[in-house]
């Protein structure tokens, strides 16, 4: 995903290419290897937008999940966001509990099932492996 892409997609599901939701974008494309809380998003938004508030930036942060121009997981409890991923195949990822920086790996936990579950059918799955990179630890 680039910018052009996130744009792109905006216009042709419907969406206003706003100067804010084109900062927010940039957000991601320049952070685009690490996971951002909502609070960070903010923040880097405030930068621009002084009076930027944390509903509006939620709000398009949902939006950009739905549209898949963004992912989301969960640390903490609080939910992180980094831009959607250029790979199509199937991965999963390693996130550093400190900068957020992430990577991708291939090794995926369902390939070791030797079988798989009767009577329930897997939709969707996540896997992550939480740690610190080489630069934080």
């Amino acid at each position: 995903m680039n910018y052009a892409q996130s744009m792109q997609i905006l216009k042709e599901n419907g969406y206003k290419q706003t100067d804010k939701r084109e900062e927010m974008m940039r957000i991601f494309v320049r952070e685009r290897k690490r996971y951002l809380s909502a609070k960070a998003v903010l923040e880097l938004m405030q930068q621009v937008y002084p009076e930027l508030s944390f509903d509006t930036v939620y709000r398009n942060l949902t939006l950009f999940e739905e549209l898949e121009m963004i992912e989301a997981t969960e640390l903490n409890g609080e939910r992180i966001f980094r831009l959607h991923c250029a790979a199509d195949d199937h991965h999963h990822h390693l996130i550093c509990l400190s900068c957020g920086k992430s990577r991708m790996i291939d090794l995926c936990p369902l390939d070791a099932l030797e079988e798989k579950p009767k009577e329930f059918t897997i939709t969707d799955h996540k896997f992550e492996l939480y740690g610190y990179c080489q630069e934080c630890g």
